[in-house]
């Protein structure tokens, strides 16, 4: 219809819509002009248009973004923190290590290389070089963290590198945590007749020269190298015919074995590193590494093994502040505690080292006095290094139990005591001698050794040293020296034992430590005997045993000797105590003694293929009649000690830092915390 009617009308009519854009739309009557206010309402129509379902997702994803973005936040922070503290560190560190002081370096830097006098030393003929005393008195007369072993053999030289990895790695290191032989002597068995504390300290790093007390070495003197020779020519015996077993037979060109741990190797290890023998010393290592192994059936000495392996790896281990020989010391000492499962506390003499079980001798319950109270200062040491209390808490009672006892005569002590009972036995017999001789040398140097605060010990030293003096002190004729003798039920004998001679040395080192001025003098006059008992003697050499005569005889010396005991075991007590003699009062002539003593070592004990021999005859310098052994001491202390007497540097091996033990092993003097 519409259409008819619009074509009847006429032409067509257009319709037009007009729409205005004015300044109300700006305002928000229904216009766009892109403000923030109107943006907002438009998304937030959008999202008013969206379902349910599709707000949720999208909320979840908003979520757990912001979650990874806190959790990335904190890990980045934590990461750029560290780096930047570590910076920090690191820029202390440089400005700190020139005048950082370690606190326990090695104890003593690499000595002079001595290769490096080889060449200037001929090989000495009648005047061989030194040679020490053999054989051992009687029962033993007597902070610190193990650098790492990339620090063996320092020299001098290296101080400064050496520093640094200390720091290093103690930073590291920090995070982690039917015959007894007596010293060498065989001594048939008997027909008749405050102490230290137990609480330990952390373990420590051997300690050692102090950076800045390092000082330019003191050249090697003519007769330091006649030691070194001696050394040497010693060494070269053993190496060719008895690596690795305990003793060297140098004339049939074999060996003797005791316990089968290498006995003289071992005893050497500290020497090797004193003297500077380098090659020497690593070649010795080596086999304490790989061929050194305690897990044996084999039953040993508790003293003697005590003595010179456990001391002798314990010295090693702070000379050269190599773990290998604490790690040796440790393994030993465990093996040797099974000798202190006793009724009463007082160890026995054996322990088989394999088994884990002890006995005494088969023919006695009784231990040496001298032999269960000259140990305390290695197992007291290891208990300071491993922080185990248990091996010093075992040595204390054994010491704390014979402060108790009766039997005592003015401080001295009966040369027997047994296992079962606890109590002294063979009543009445007092020497200074074999079996008792270092329990009165371990008294004094437990207290210096803990700092001078167990005054138990003490107490019973200075007691002891008036008994000495009250019932031992004679004076021979014609000469008038002055000895040491024995007592045995109220008799007296002008009889003394060469391993008497420790006794000088030990009141020296007492005096040196404050005790009384009169300790000195004895000292003194003590050592002139012990120097006598060589020069009144035709090989200049001194018996294991002298005989004082206490009358005026008309073609009579001082010394007699019996034919029993006119034998030499190379004994090292005189020249220990001329060494301490030396380095308290700077007298020549105990420098001159001993070396007057090598001398005549080189002249009648010497083997031309290597070593050197005790002899049977030290009166018929024609022939001495070598015996064929050289004792493990030889190279562990009578060497070692020579080597001391003749330097004249006084810091080598400080009497102030360490302790010698009684197989002359320097152990470190305990500093307060």
């Amino acid at each position: 219809m519409y259409s008819g009617a619009a074509a009847a009308a006429g032409p067509p009519r257009r319709d037009f819509i007009s729409v205005t854009l004015g300044q109300e739309d700006a305002v928000g009557v229904g216009g766009y002009n892109n403000s923030k206010a109107w943006r907002r309402r438009s998304c937030w129509r959008k999202w008013k248009q969206l379902s349910r379902l599709q707000r949720s997702v999208i909320l979840f994803l908003f979520a757990f973004l912001g979650v990874c973005g806190v959790i990335s936040y904190t890990s980045m922070g934590e990461a750029w923190k560290s780096i930047t503290n570590k910076s920090l560190d690191d820029q202390r560190t440089e400005q700190e290590v020139p005048r950082l002081k370690l606190a326990n370096p090695a104890v003593l830097p690499a000595p002079q290389k001595a290769d490096a006098y080889r060449g200037d030393y001929p090989e000495l003929s009648l005047q061989k070089p030194p040679k020490p005393l053999h054989g051992r008195r009687g029962p033993s007369k007597l902070q610190i963290k193990a650098p790492r072993r990339d620090m063996k053999l320092k020299t001098q030289h290296d101080t400064v590198r050496a520093v640094e990895e200390l720091v290093k790695a103690d930073k590291v290191e920090k995070t982690e945590k039917s015959i007894i032989s007596w010293r060498g002597a065989v001594i048939e068995p008997d027909q008749s007749t405050e102490p230290p504390s137990s609480k330990i300290m952390e373990p420590e790093k051997p300690s050692s020269v102090e950076v800045e007390d390092q000082k330019e070495p003191v050249p090697l003197n003519e007769r330091q190298l006649a030691v070194i020779e001696a050394f040497r020519h010693a060494w070269k015996g053993y190496k060719d015919f008895a690596w690795g077993h305990d003793e060297l037979k140098p004339l049939s060109k074999s060996y003797s074995e005791w316990f089968g741990l290498g006995l003289t190797l071992i005893d050497a290890l500290d020497t090797l590193w004193i003297l500077g023998l380098k090659e020497e010393f690593e070649e010795a290592r080596k086999w304490v590494a790989t061929d050194l192994v305690f897990d044996k059936n084999v039953d040993v000495n508790l003293f003697e093994s005590t003595i010179r392996i456990l001391g002798g790896l314990l010295s090693t281990y702070h000379l050269s502040g190599d773990s290998l020989f604490l790690e040796k010391a440790k393994d030993i000492g465990n093996r040797l505690m099974p000798a202190f499962k006793t009724p009463s506390k007082i160890p026995y003499s054996d322990v088989n080292i394999g088994r884990g079980t002890a006995h005494p001798p088969r023919w006695t319950s009784d231990s040496t006095v001298a032999e269960v109270t000259s140990i305390q200062l290695e197992f007291r040491e290891l208990s300071r290094l491993t922080g185990d209390e248990k091996f010093q808490k075992a040595v204390d009672e054994v010491m704390k139990h014979v402060h108790t006892l009766s039997g005592k005569n003015d401080g001295l002590v009966p040369m027997f005591i047994n296992t079962n009972s606890g109590q002294f036995t063979h009543l009445g017999v007092y020497t200074l001698g074999a079996r008792a001789d270092s329990y009165y040398e371990y008294l004094l140097k437990q207290w210096i050794q803990g700092g001078k605060k167990e005054n138990e010990l003490l107490e019973d030293y200075m007691r002891a040293i008036e008994g000495v003096k009250k019932h031992l002190l004679q004076r021979s004729e014609p000469k008038k020296l002055t000895f040491v003798g024995e007592l045995a039920h109220g008799h007296f004998s002008a009889k003394m034992d060469h391993l008497v001679c420790f006794l000088p040395g030990t009141l020296a080192l007492g005096a040196h430590n404050g005790l009384a001025a009169d300790h000195m003098k004895l000292a003194e006059t003590l050592i002139e005997t012990c120097y006598q008992m060589y020069a009144q003697v035709e090989t200049g050499l001194s018996p294991e045993i002298v005989h004082f005569n206490l009358h005026a005889q008309k073609g009579h010396k001082d010394v007699e000797i019996k034919p029993a005991d006119r034998h030499n075991l190379l004994r090292p007590e005189t020249v220990e105590s001329l060494f301490y003699m030396y380095r308290f009062t700077g007298d020549k002539k105990y420098q001159d003694w001993g070396w007057e003593i090598l001398q005549n070592f080189n002249r009648y004990t010497r083997v031309p293929t290597g070593g050197y021999t005790s002899i049977n005859n030290v009166q018929n310098p024609s022939n001495p009649e070598p015996r064929d052994k050289m004792e493990s001491f030889f190279l562990g202390e009578t060497l070692k000690y020579m080597f001391l007497l003749f330097s004249e540097d006084m810091d080598l091996i400080s009497l102030d830092k360490y302790i010698f033990n009684t197989e002359a092993h320097p152990l470190p003097i305990w500093v307060p915390a």
